[in-house]
């Protein structure tokens, strides 16, 4: 069973993921029918960083991974033996 801590850690992760969700899907899909002289693109970067922005974060998730796989599989080779 998990702990109050682990809830609160997961319920806060659950929040930000969706927080961030709801942010970009409004971004990518409402603000281009938005006038450009409405309020609302104040909340908003560009649009072009509505591409940059994921894909970093693509290839820092898989850059992390190739290297926790390499580490993992470093730490686990064997020994040489020898005769």
């Amino acid at each position: 069973m998990a702990t109050g801590a682990d809830q609160v850690a997961g319920m806060s992760l659950v929040c930000f993921s969706l927080v961030l969700f709801t942010y970009y899907t409004v971004w990518v899909i409402v603000l281009p029918f938005v006038d450009s002289d409405h309020v609302i693109h104040t909340f908003f970067l560009p649009r072009e960083y509505s591409v940059i922005l994921p894909g970093m974060a693509a290839l820092i998730l898989i850059l992390c991974v190739g290297l926790f796989i390499g580490v993992v599989t470093w730490k686990n080779r064997k020994p040489k033996k020898v005769d």
